[in-house]
């Protein structure tokens, strides 16, 4: 299993590019269990900027990333196409036992970004050096699978926490019975469970908290704030930017994902909501039909905190205010009114 640097990705012609088509995740486990013990394994690390660095190994390790990465995921996907595993939307249901949930790989945008690096920049991304960019820093590790008779690659990924790396100044190691310093060696221990897999144009999620930490990528929050933004696009008049959308604009704000979760957009009208706008002196442009218009991430973050009734004004000092956080308030109790 030698690395190979610059093998991109098959890349789809523009006709099919947008064309979604889910992946049998039974059929491809099946089809790969020929090409297993020739598998070309590229290994990549990635910091919290996603900044990609190529990660060079010697023979012995190579031969470590097959079981480490691969072989729990085949005996995962093959023994429940036997027991009757279930493959699920994160929008069908909650984690449940004998399921293994999938999503579109584009809806993890921040994970998209790490991959497609890895597919078509790969003779630009740099070799790992821990002098220079420090283990300790590296967020997750990607590990390119490829044979010469499969279409496309495939990637499994997991995290690198930093609890299961030892440097040097911080670490002894037991030799001939004798703790000595761990001189300037780095050690690694890479998770042995099962994390994330992506095939073709999926991502199937073993562990839906490393997702999130991995990515930032809450699937229920975000399915939900889908429909909420679906819901408030039915409801007003928007008008964005030629090739922007809510939902486009919408990603990578984890922010307004979790506010879109309380939002009942029913509870205002359009032209309310433009007047309470001009009241709070909160920039809000309209256009000659009176469409709001909304051509960035800040213009959508406005509309969102007004629909959230997030300014107000203080009956009190006439001071307005942008509220951070909100807990409604509760009557009091009988007895505390007597």
């Amino acid at each position: 299993m030698e690395p190979h640097e610059n093998e991109p990705d098959q890349v789809p012609n523009d006709a099919n590019a947008t064309a979604y088509e889910q992946t049998d995740i039974f059929a491809w486990a099946n089809n790969l269990v020929q090409y297993v013990d020739d598998l070309k394994i590229t290994l990549f690390f990635f910091n919290k900027n996603r900044t990609v660095y190529k990660v060079k190994l010697a023979g012995e390790a190579m031969r470590q990333l097959r079981p480490l990465f691969l072989d729990d995921v085949l005996e995962f996907v093959l023994g429940g196409a036997e027991n009757g595993l279930r493959i699920r939307t994160f929008e069908e249901a909650e984690k449940e036992d004998n399921v293994l949930q999938y999503t579109p790989a584009a809806n993890v945008e921040r994970m998209t970004e790490v991959l497609n690096w890895i597919k078509h920049q790969t003779h630009e991304i740099e070799e790992f050096n821990d002098a220079e960019h420090d283990l300790k820093r590296m967020k997750g590790v990607v590990a390119r699978c490829s044979h010469k008779d499969l279409p496309n690659s495939f990637y499994l990924i997991k995290t690198l926490p930093t609890s299961q790396i030892m440097k040097g100044h911080t670490a002894w190691m037991l030799k001939d019975g004798m703790f000595k310093p761990f001189d300037q060696l780095s050690a690694l221990k890479i998770p042995g469970e099962n994390q994330l897999l992506v095939v073709d144009q999926d991502l199937f999620v073993f562990n839906q908290a490393k997702l999130k930490s991995l990515f930032g990528y809450n699937a229920k929050d975000a399915y939900i704030a889908a429909a909420k933004a679906a819901e408030i696009e039915r409801q007003f008049k928007l008008s964005f930017e030629a090739g922007a959308g809510f939902q486009s604009l919408l990603k990578d704000k984890p922010s307004l994902i979790k506010k879109l979760q309380k939002i009942e957009p029913g509870l205002v009208k359009q032209q309310e909501l433009v007047d309470h706008a001009e009241e709070m002196g909160v920039s809000l442009m309209t256009d000659d039909s009176g469409r709001i218009i909304i051509m960035d991430g800040k213009d959508l973050t406005t509309f969102v905190n007004l629909l959230n009734d997030d300014y107000i004004e203080s009956p009190m000092t006439g001071q307005r205010y942008e509220i951070i956080r909100k807990r409604p308030l509760k009557p009091p109790a009988e007895d505390e009114t007597l």
